[in-house]
């Protein structure tokens, strides 16, 4: 019994100093990251397309891909749909296969094969 009540005394002592449920916490967070994350992407967008060499397109759309992959992350704790953190990963796998193949690639044309 003790236990549960130094569990309840912990919990309302951090919705205390919080001020809002974990729910609204959450909520809160999700609504207050969305807009930053909507103009990192747009910025990313623009350097991929207008990026003055291929390095710096490969560059803009690793950190494109990634922040969509923590983005869906959150959204997944927010909607609590586990299937979008699958999804977040098998995402950042292909990003680090494109890495991979894009270094690849670069590298044999400074090599001139």
């Amino acid at each position: 019994m003790t236990k549960l009540k130094s569990f309840n005394e912990s919990y309302s002592l951090l919705i205390g100093c919080v001020g809002l449920p974990i729910e609204e916490l959450v909520k809160t967070t999700v609504m207050a990251i969305t807009p930053i994350f909507a103009v990192a992407m747009v910025l990313y967008t623009v350097r991929a397309v207008k990026g003055p060499t291929v390095a710096d397109m490969v560059l803009a759309i690793d950190c494109l891909t990634f922040d969509v992959c923590f983005f869906m992350a959150v959204l997944a704790v927010y909607f609590e749909i586990p299937f979008l953190i699958v999804c977040s990963i098998c995402l950042a796998l292909w990003a680090y296969i494109f890495d991979l193949y894009m270094a690849k690639y670069l590298e044999r044309k400074e090599l001139g094969e």
